[in-house]
Parts: structure tokens; C-alpha cells; sequence
């Protein structure tokens, strides 16, 4: 879920083998980067593929680059920072949650080098670029309404049939906050049901756009995210799964996953 990666999961450890505290080119963001080696070799050849793809468009790049993901393991909790713990730039393609997994793909997509790579990946992944626990986006939505803007919600535009509901993120039903110590931020959030969508709603999606499955409980935007790619076979959503079934990133048919959400949120990639 998006709280998924950013507020249920800020309160799991850390997963998995050690990480090295690795440091910081000048191109890079200022402050500790945590990266194993694995994954700065990932990056790399990422870059080369993304290089020798040659010129694409944004939605297409976005699919070349989260196709090499497919497969990888699917783990929460990879972030490291807390209102109480100083907050890293975490880099770890060895393992995704969905929310880490489109800051990686669209990080990437912007690059060029690894260095080029840190920094967009800080812009992606928090307000400003500023690597704090309180600029960090934890919400879907703020993908398209806090600097720097990634990608601009399309949903309205898709059918009328979209909702606007506004929501108070980060305020619990029982009056406390998902995230103690932040704001809760008041935001118009438009959907569409998930019996909205039909063939013309799918039709004016595109290739590589992001797709939220709409949160129906009080203080959250959406619970899971991924990428909507169409394929020869159809439409997918791209996604890494925490289903028992699946514990990867993997192509789940659209039109499946959509009917197990209230709604979906769409957002499309600058």
C-alpha cells in the first residue's frame, strides 16, 4: 500500500543483508547515501540499457526500465529514517516495496549516471530534494503536488464518472496520525470507481503511467501503487506484489486488479 511504503513501513526494520553507508560524488545529494554494491552495479546497467534504448518517450522509458524489474523479490521496510532516527537516501534494488519501486523506476528514467541518478532520486522521494523525514513524500498524491512534481493526476480527464473526495492525510479515524510528529494535510483526492473503468477508461491510458488503487478508510490517498503497461497479451499493472502468490514485482492483468479496489487514482509521468 502507499502508506504503502511510506507510513505503514516506516515502522518495520530494515530487511535483509548489510548495507554500506557509501560516499557521496559532488553531483550527488549532500548526506549519508545508503547503497550496497549490488545495486550500484545495477544502476549502471540500468543507464547503459536505458543509453542504448535510444530516444524514447517518457512512458515508454518508463516501461524499459521497469521491465528489468520484473522478478525482484518484494520486501517493506527498506527506508531508513524516522521522526526519531536520522533519515538516509536509501538505494536497494536488491528488494522493493511498490512505492520504492516507482521512486527507482522514475529516479532512473531522469538519469543519466549514478550520481545523476542519487539526485533525482532524492527530488523523487522527497519535498525539495531535502532527505529529512518530513519532506519525505509519503503519500501518492504528493507525487503531484509537492516539489518537485513528478507526474500530474489525469483521473478527471479520464471520465466522468471521476470522484472527488477530500481527505485529511495522515488522520486516523480514531483521532491520532499514521505518522506522529507530521501534519495532517487536507487534500482533494479524484477517483474512479472501480466499475467506472471500461474500455474507454482503459483507452486513455497510457504506457507508463502510475496507477493507485484508491484508499476508502480515513487519512490515506491510496494502498498500493504501480505502473499501467499495455502488452501484446493486454493490459497490465506492473507491480511489486506482497501477495503470499506472488512476494516480487510481477504483470497482474489490469482489468483483475482493478476489480479488487474500490477505485483507482492515475497519475501520468512528466
Amino acid at each position: 500500500m502507499r502508506l504503502v511504503a511510506r507510513v505503514v513501513l516506516v515502522v518495520c526494520a530494515l530487511v535483509g543483508g548489510v548495507v554500506a553507508t557509501v560516499p557521496v560524488a559532488a553531483a550527488a545529494p549532500a548526506g549519508p547515501v545508503s547503497m550496497d554494491d549490488f545495486t550500484a552495479r545495477r544502476i549502471d546497467e540500468l543507464l547503459a540499457s536505458k543509453a542504448a534504448a535510444g530516444a524514447l518517450g517518457k512512458g515508454d522509458l518508463v516501461e524499459v526500465l521497469s521491465r528489468q524489474f520484473l522478478g525482484t523479490p518484494y520486501a517493506a521496510g527498506t527506508l531508513i529514517g524516522s521522526a526519531a532516527e536520522p533519515e538516509q537516501l536509501v538505494a536497494d534494488f536488491r528488494r522493493v516495496d511498490c512505492f520504492t519501486y516507482l521512486d527507482y523506476v522514475e529516479a532512473l528514467s531522469r538519469s543519466a549516471d549514478r550520481d545523476q541518478f542519487l539526485s533525482n532520486l532524492a527530488d523523487t522521494r522527497y519535498a525539495g530534494g531535502t532527505v529529512d523525514f518530513a519532506h519525505r513524500k509519503h503519500f501518492f498524491s504528493d507525487w503531484s503536488h509537492t516539489p518537485r512534481i513528478a507526474a500530474d493526476d489525469i483521473t478527471a480527464t479520464l471520465s466522468p464518472a471521476a470522484v472527488t473526495v477530500t481527505k485529511s492525510l495522515n488522520a486516523k479515524a480514531d483521532g491520532g496520525t499514521y505518522l506522529p510528529g507530521l501534519p495532517v494535510v487536507d487534500r482533494d483526492i479524484t477517483y474512479l470507481p472501480a466499475g467506472t473503468v471500461d474500455d474507454g477508461v482503459v483507452g486513455g491510458l497510457r504506457t507508463g503511467d502510475y496507477v493507485g488503487a484508491y484508499a476508502d478508510q480515513p487519512g490515506l490517498d491510496v494502498t498500493h501503487v504501480g505502473i499501467f503497461v499495455l502488452t501484446p497479451e493486454g493490459p497490465v499493472f506492473r507491480n511489486a506484489s506482497s501477495l503470499a502468490a506472488n512476494e516480487k514485482v510481477v504483470d497482474t492483468p489490469f482489468a483483475d486488479y482493478v476489480r479488487t479496489t474500490p477505485g483507482v487514482v492515475v497519475l501520468r509521468p512528466r
